[in-house]
This record gives C-alpha cells, sequence and structure tokens, in this order.
C-alpha cells in the first residue's frame, strides 16, 4: 500500500493530499530511509513523522483498503512521541 494512502485510511494525517505534501517533503522516514508518498509500506514498517514541533514514531501494524474511525488506531501502534523545541 502506498505511505500516502496508509496514513489517510490510519488517519494519522487526515487528508491524502495532505500526505503527499508532507511525504514529499522529506519530513516521513520508513525504517530509517527517507520515503515518498508513493513509498510501498508493510506491516512491520516504523514510520517516523515529523509535524511541526512534533515527531512521532509508529509501527504499521495492519493494512487495510478502508477502515472505520473506531477501527483506524489498529493498523499501527505509537512507539515514542517526541516534542522538538
Amino acid at each position: 500500500m502506498r505511505l500516502d494512502k496508509f496514513l489517510k485510511v490510519s488517519r494519522i494525517i487526515k487528508r491524502r493530499s495532505v500526505a503527499k505534501e508532507i511525504a514529499d517533503k522529506d519530513r516521513i522516514q520508513i525504517n530509517g530511509k527517507p520515503a515518498k508518498s508513493s513509498t510501498q509500506v508493510k506491516v512491520g514498517d516504523e514510520l517516523e513523522i515529523r509535524f511541526g514541533n512534533k515527531t512521532m514514531i509508529a509501527k504499521v501494524e495492519d493494512l487495510r483498503d478502508t477502515t472505520k474511525k473506531d477501527e483506524a488506531s489498529e493498523l499501527y501502534s505509537i512507539l515514542e512521541e517526541k516534542y522538538n523545541n
């Protein structure tokens, strides 16, 4: 599954266009390597996402094409959240 679609389906980022923009600005890494919006995501991958002053590290637990709002959090687990000053 594409990175931008995973971020939208998992509701880590609400819109696919925003996910694409963030990924294409080198603010997302998969397993320590820079990732573009078209990068394929697999179960077990670690995503490091930099939002403004916050960095989130999450592990991909499951891949689905669609989810309901209450199921979205099952697709990933948050390993770490850091606030940058």
